[in-house]
């Protein structure tokens, strides 16, 4: 005989029912620890594309720290099908290997873009990923334009890419080895990183004059300047995501401006505003500025030839270079087996100590 729902004890009932349990996930691309603030970042770029001629003329920087990147690329004799830009911008990169190189030493003068099939550039902002995509360059080579709806989390299939490039986008991200690791997953084996990022002691100029004048004015000091990651800490970053081969530099480009205030508005201009949680919400009050600009020129302005005095900003920029794992890469030797005595060929006659 059947047994009928009815005939089962309440008490009995309220335990053999299923019970199910929801758990909180993390969304992908959502950084576990948050610096910076990835809306505000996008306001600031949304709204330095908005100005066209104005995000074009302050592009100088981008484009001097580009067309350093890609001379790199004039090491490696290769061709490369299928390329990503993360974190492309306004496409600088892109634009610069549609160029001849100034640096080529074989003298062929081809661009570098005659040895790629396709660039992906991958960019959060849409308005300064579309920018200059009425301009000549895009006919000279093959660009596919992908607004990332998380500027932490790369949408592509593993070993999808024969190289990533990126330049001056790193130093906003908040969870880099994951985005490294992620790049690194996306690259085909013994496929090239070449990346750089704004770090180590960018604009120490402004930030101590900041410091000091509001120490002397207000009494302490804000937080106006986003923190930057070291060179130190590039190598261990790489090989934590997985990269081979690592090569690791730092080139300073000093801009010479006429005052703090044109500074601020180029970085305004460029997109690349304070964005980080901690930072202050009101503005610097004037008397503070002008303080600012005073330290500034007196410690660190520069009379020019023609008389005038201008103030140097330095721009420190981490270059990285890394390999994803591959067949045939050089492998260091196993400790031990290394068939010369350091003692003959260094000289000293014995052990140390």
């Amino acid at each position: 005989m059947p047994l009928r729902l009815a005939s089962v004890p309440p008490r009995l009932l309220r335990h053999s029912l299923p019970s199910t349990r929801s758990y909180a996930v993390q969304a992908p691309g959502t950084p576990a620890i948050e610096v910076f603030s990835s809306q505000t970042k996008l306001r600031h770029r949304q709204r330095a594309a908005a100005n066209t001629t104005q995000s074009r003329a302050v592009d100088y920087l981008r484009d001097e720290v580009a067309a350093r990147l890609c001379d790199r690329l004039l090491d490696i004799n290769r061709s490369f099908p299928r390329v990503l830009d993360f974190g492309s911008g306004a496409c600088n990169i892109a634009r610069i290997l549609t160029k001849a190189p100034e640096n080529d030493t074989e003298g062929q003068g081809e661009p570098i873009a005659s040895r790629i099939g396709e660039i992906v550039c991958a960019e959060s902002s849409p308005g300064l990923l579309h920018r200059d995509a009425d301009l000549e360059f895009n006919g000279t080579i093959s660009i596919t334009r992908d607004v990332l709806q998380q500027p932490e989390y790369l949408p592509y299939e593993p070993a999808s890419f024969d190289l990533a490039l990126s330049s001056m986008s790193l130093h906003w991200i908040n969870d880099l080895p994951s985005v490294l690791t992620q790049i690194n997953h996306c690259l085909k084996p013994d496929a090239p990183l070449l990346a750089t990022m704004t770090g180590g002691d960018t604009l120490f100029e402004l930030r101590g004059s900041l410091q000091l004048a509001e120490s002397e004015r207000l009494g302490g000091i804000a937080t106006h300047i986003s923190p930057l990651a070291d060179v130190r800490d590039i190598g261990n970053l790489l090989s934590r995501a997985g990269f081979k081969m690592l090569t690791v530099d730092v080139d300073d480009i000093i801009v010479d401006y006429p005052s703090i205030f044109a500074l601020m508005t180029d970085l305004q201009a460029m997109g690349e505003a304070n964005a980080t949680l901690a930072r202050g919400m009101g503005r610097l009050s004037r008397d503070a500025l002008l303080a600012t600009e005073a330290i500034y020129r007196e410690m660190y302005g520069e009379v020019q030839e023609d008389g005038t005095k201008t103030i140097p900003a330095t721009f420190r920029t981490i270059y990285m270079i890394g390999w994803s794992e591959g067949e045939g890469q050089p492998q260091p030797l196993a400790r031990g087996t290394g068939q010369a005595d350091l003692t003959e060929i260094l000289g000293g006659g014995g052990r140390l100590g």
